[in-house]
């Protein structure tokens, strides 16, 4: 089977002023400690750049202001927005409103309700609102969805909604929340979940605090990218909030990971880049024991290693995002997985041997690298933890296996079979000999 990641020379030429404009535009924004509203002030005359070279919010189809772009067309754009946590804002495509404003179209596709467009879709795409997804609940297993507690309860014309969700990211700076909820929960889990829309002024929404991580220890309340704790307490929205349709929950959320996770290893691949950029720099600069670093073996074999482990997961990647592209998510499932864990790992292990090769410089904040580090921890952790990951892969891949008494490769088998089948021949040559 051929693959093929090429892409029009139009959208190289796309492509190479993303790198210069990130780089010269967007880096020095990272230093400025910004709020969120500071933020959405300083970014928006990038934004109307980015929407002038038709690179808005790209993830949509282009009747939803988007460009259409296919799933390897989108990983080379994400590959360079990755490098800064503020370039996607800038590009239209931040989580979670890229990913919500996915399951937006896809559930207005499969209800026929066009009602969420001009309510929800549109004020999201023109930055007017902003959303979190709602799902990971404190008490229940985050890698088993079927566990999910939260239930929603139809009375009349409303969703009667209870429930404890946390790590909803942005829910603090939210305007609306998709909630998770168990809507029947007489039938099977992944028949009875769904999704509901609910603005956070609704009475009930209790938005509890930010959850301070080791990525950000000493989080603020309502800060851009904190993740919020939420009780939901009889909160009453319309039916018409539903997302999709009822008991749509699993599949609206796998439409959603697909692809997310596809971009997620790509934005982590410029991560990687950004910090080997600084580790060959380094080694290149710095003077020690006779020699600079790059003399040395050990920090050759890191960069060699490093090269190479981002290029394995680069291709890896792009044969997903290629794969989903010809064939459909639910097809592309084990080179999804595959790249979760391992794009994952090869992320903390090139930021890692960067802070190792910079010294205090490195684990200092005088440097991205510190902070960098802290973020790529919970990369093995979100969308699905590795171990999920490494199941699937297991699972899918054990399936084109049949147990045998004997092993297929067992040599004296093999032998009195080879004999059988070719004893003419044997006999031939005995007698030739």
């Amino acid at each position: 089977m051929a693959w093929d990641f090429s892409t029009e020379p139009e959208f190289e030429e796309k492509l190479a002023w993303m790198r210069g404009f990130v780089r010269e535009e967007v880096f020095p924004l990272e230093t400025l400690d910004l709020t969120y509203e500071q933020v959405k002030v300083a970014v928006r005359p990038l934004q109307e750049r980015v929407k002038a070279e038709g690179l808005w919010a790209a993830h949509l189809p282009p009747a939803l202001g988007g460009m259409g772009f296919g799933q390897v067309r989108l990983g080379l754009m994400h590959e360079i927005l990755g490098q800064s946590p503020l370039a996607p804002v800038v590009f239209g495509n931040n989580a979670p409103d890229s990913g919500n404003a996915e399951l937006l179209a896809v559930g207005m596709e499969m209800s026929g309700d066009e009602s969420h467009r001009e309510l929800w879709l549109q004020p999201l795409l023109d930055g007017e609102l902003r959303s979190a997804f709602s799902m990971t609940e404190p008490n229940t297993a985050g890698s088993d969805p079927t566990l999910l507690t939260t239930s929603a309860v139809r009375d009349g014309d409303e969703w009667v909604i209870n429930g404890h969700k946390w790590f909803t990211s942005n829910g603090s700076v939210a305007d609306f929340l998709i909630v998770m909820a168990v809507t029947n929960p007489d039938v099977h889990p992944y028949q009875g979940s769904s999704m509901i829309i609910v603005p956070v002024g609704t009475p009930g929404v209790d938005v509890v605090r930010d959850v301070a991580t080791m990525e950000d220890p000493g989080t603020e309340y309502g800060r851009f990218g904190n993740h919020a704790e939420i009780v939901y307490t009889d909160v009453r929205v319309p039916v018409s909030n539903l997302v999709g349709k009822e008991g749509a929950g699993f599949a609206l959320a796998q439409h959603r990971l697909g692809p997310g996770r596809i971009h997620h290893c790509m934005r982590w691949l410029g991560q990687s880049r950004r910090a080997f950029d600084m580790l060959c720099e380094r080694a290149v600069s710095r003077y020690a024991h006779g020699s600079t670093l790059a003399e040395k073996q050990t920090i050759q074999n890191w960069v060699a290693d490093s090269m190479a482990e981002m290029q394995a997961a680069r291709l890896m990647t792009l044969q997903a995002a290629w794969k989903m592209d010809q064939e459909g998510a639910q097809a592309a499932r084990v080179e999804i997985a595959m790249i979760k864990y391992f794009g994952a790992k090869v992320l903390y292990d090139v930021i890692d041997r960067s802070i190792q090769v910079h010294g205090s410089l490195g684990f200092s904040c005088d440097l991205p690298l510190e902070s960098m580090y802290r973020a790529a921890r919970a990369a093995r952790i979100y969308d699905g933890p590795d171990e999920v990951h490494r199941q699937t892969v297991a699972r899918q891949v054990l399936k084109g296996y049949v147990a045998r008494e004997v092993p297929s490769e067992h040599i004296p088998t093999r032998r009195a079979e080879a004999q059988r089948r070719f004893a003419g021949l044997l006999e031939d040559l005995t007698v030739d000999a």
